[in-house]
Parts: C-alpha cells; sequence; structure tokens
C-alpha cells in the first residue's frame, strides 16, 4: 500500500513539473483557431511609456531608439517616470524634451506606481508599455496600430527578442525558457486570448486601464484586464522588442523570486475577476501560471517519494539515492557551463518560482526594483 501511494505520487509530481513546457504545448497545439484580421491602413493615437530607475548606462540607446522612433511616427506621445534614481538617468531624460516628458516621484514608489502616474498622463487612443532597457523595432508601431482595427482586440503583447543568450548557462537557460514563452503566448493567442503580458513590450485600449494597487505586477493586471472586459489579448510577431539577458546566476535567482512573489501576489488580488473567465482561459491560467508556480514544490515530492521508492525497494536503493541528491546539490551549482550546469538552472529556476509563491502567501511582496548589472 505504501509503495503504491508512493509511486503515484512519484509519477503525479513528475507529470506536474513537466506539465506547462511539455505536455500543456501539445494540447494548445490540437485546440482549434479562432480568426484574427489587422489593416495596415488603421491609424490610432499611441503613447509609448516606461520606467526607469538607475538606467543612465542604457540610457543613451534608449533615446536613440525613442529618437528614431518619433522620426518615423511624430505624433508618437512618449512618457517616462524616474523612480528616484540616484544616477543621471533623469537628467538625460529630462534633456531630450523634444522626444519626450519625463516625470519624477518622491523617492521609491515602483514600477506600478509609476505607470498609473503615466496612464493617467496618457492621451493617446492605445497605450503602449515597454522598459528602459528594451529597445523596440521602428515598425513596431504601425504594425501594432494594424492589429486594433478589429473592436474585439483589447491588447497586444509584442514579440521579445533576448539579446546575448549565448556565453553563461544562466543566459542559455534564460533564452530557451523564453522562446518557449513565446511559443505558448503564440499558441494562446491563436486559440483566443494570452493569459498576460511580459512588461517588455505591450498594449492596451487606454480606456480599459483598471484601477490597482502599488504593490501588483503592474504587467499581469493591466493586460488581463483586457480579457477581463470580454476583449481578446492577442500575442503577434510583428511588433518587435530587444533585450539583454541576465548573465550572472545570483542575479536571475533573486529576479525569479522578486517576480514570482509579486505574481502571486496579483493572482490573490485578481481571484474574483478570475472566477468570471470562460472556461477555456480558466484551463489555459491554470496550465500556464498556477501549475508553474508550484514547480518547485511538484519536484520536492518527486524527489522525495523516489527516495521513499528506493528505500521500499532495498535500503542500498534509497541512500544512493539520497546520496546522489546530496552531491547534485554540493557539485551542481560550481558548474558554469555544459549539461549539468543546464540542469541546475533549471531547478534554480523552479526554486526560485515555489520561494516566490511561498513569500507571497505569507503576505510578503515587493514594490520596488533595481536592474541587472550583468545584462
Amino acid at each position: 500500500m505504501l509503495f503504491l501511494l508512493a509511486l503515484i505520487v512519484f509519477l503525479a509530481s513528475s507529470i506536474l513539473v513537466i506539465y506547462p513546457y511539455i505536455i500543456y504545448p501539445f494540447i494548445l497545439k490540437a485546440l482549434p483557431s479562432r480568426p484574427l484580421r489587422r489593416d495596415p491602413r488603421h491609424a490610432c493615437s499611441a503613447t509609448l511609456v516606461f520606467c526607469a530607475y538607475n538606467e543612465g548606462a542604457v540610457m543613451p540607446e534608449k533615446l536613440r531608439n525613442i529618437e528614431a522612433l518619433k522620426a518615423r511616427y511624430p505624433d508618437l506621445e512618449v512618457l517616462a517616470f524616474d523612480d528616484g534614481s540616484s544616477d543621471d538617468t533623469f537628467a538625460q531624460m529630462q534633456a531630450r524634451p523634444d522626444l519626450l516628458t519625463a516625470t519624477q516621484g518622491g523617492g521609491r514608489n515602483g514600477k506600478a506606481h509609476g505607470m498609473k502616474r503615466l496612464a493617467g498622463m496618457a492621451t493617446g487612443d492605445i497605450i503602449i508599455f515597454t522598459d528602459a532597457n528594451v529597445l523596440l523595432d521602428e515598425a513596431s508601431i504601425d504594425n501594432l496600430r494594424a492589429w486594433y482595427v478589429d473592436p474585439e482586440v483589447g491588447g497586444i503583447c509584442g514579440t521579445l527578442r533576448y539579446i546575448g543568450a549565448e556565453g553563461s548557462a544562466t543566459a542559455s537557460v534564460g533564452g530557451a525558457y523564453w522562446r518557449l514563452e513565446e511559443y505558448l503566448k503564440k499558441e494562446e493567442s491563436r486559440t483566443g486570448n494570452v493569459m498576460g503580458a511580459d512588461g517588455s513590450i505591450f498594449s492596451l485600449r487606454r480606456a480599459l486601464y483598471p484601477e490597482f494597487p502599488d504593490s501588483v505586477l503592474d504587467d499581469l493586471t493591466v493586460s488581463m484586464a483586457a480579457v477581463f472586459a470580454g476583449k481578446r489579448l492577442l500575442k503577434v510577431d510583428d511588433v518587435i522588442a530587444y533585450e539583454r539577458l541576465v548573465a550572472a546566476r545570483s542575479e536571475e535567482f533573486a529576479r525569479k523570486v522578486r517576480i514570482s512573489a509579486r505574481a502571486f501576489h496579483t493572482h490573490l488580488y485578481l481571484r474574483p475577476q478570475l472566477v468570471g473567465m470562460s472556461r477555456m482561459d480558466k484551463f489555459k491560467y491554470g496550465s500556464r501560471k498556477l501549475v508553474r508556480w508550484f514547480g518547485g514544490l511538484f519536484l520536492c515530492l518527486s524527489v522525495l517519494s523516489a527516495m521513499f521508492l528506493g528505500a521500499l525497494i532495498s535500503p542500498l536503493l534509497g541512500l544512493a539515492v539520497l546520496v546522489a541528491l546530496v552531491l547534485a546539490i554540493v557539485i551542481g551549482p560550481r558548474f558554469e557551463t555544459g549539461p549539468v550546469s543546464t540542469v541546475t538552472e533549471i531547478v534554480l529556476a523552479l526554486m526560485a518560482t515555489s520561494m516566490g509563491v511561498w513569500r507571497a502567501m505569507k503576505g510578503q511582496t515587493v514594490v520596488t526594483w533595481s536592474p541587472a548589472k550583468s545584462r
């Protein structure tokens, strides 16, 4: 009886670990498509917004990108919020009033607070959200407008392409993970709605912009407002942004803990609205978010049940599994490249996500952020 129970736990937890990454994509692929339409002649006014904190090193490149966008789209409104930077970020933005309108808060307020300030100032029919370290392809604005010809479209998620996905295992695994994310969003969009956007590049009809507290993840909250309003949230390939990957393992671990803590805190805040979604959207949300958030827990259950099964078969086998686990924990992080390092990065990502969820369940969240030094 104990053996059967341990076997069931092992199989169930192992399946749940891989479900969001292997099984869910196959299910999405089998679902029917919902038609889309676009019109490149469609025109609507747009406001581009971003928040910055100590981004002085990347700001010259960001300003050159905005300059190129403004040359192509003179009517594009650009608004920026500086979250109490201690470097020259605000000074650089303030020096280019021909390109953007820059504003500051009173010290550190967080990205959600800054984005709400900017959304309140925006005058465009659509608001385009991005980050200070992200560069937009010059054709993105026209391509974005083309999708809003359909009144059923409430929001658009663009395509993020990472720069620097080679070299370290952290960057390599991060790049592979993001390619899977992009694929899942594309398939979710093909079959209906995407379950939330990444803050690097997405947009929303200004009329749909919601109210929310500063403690939540604004990217998820704002993008899901389209779904909650009964509109479509799409993922498109012709709205492109570029960003550098984080290369340091410690920075990526901390970033994942912070993001998952805010994401699950946001989930708790959005629960009343999530209940009202369609069955298909609930299935997608549970598959891509809820199951993934608890991946670290499922991994631990899988390992512990494997040890228990081994001990039931033979005490020596159980001991061997325990020794292998200890060696993996001790030796794995020492590898910077190769298959062992790749597996380590995947395990650390699962554990970081579950750690963030645990913090959110205890009432902890993160409001402010700092740019990664290794990107």
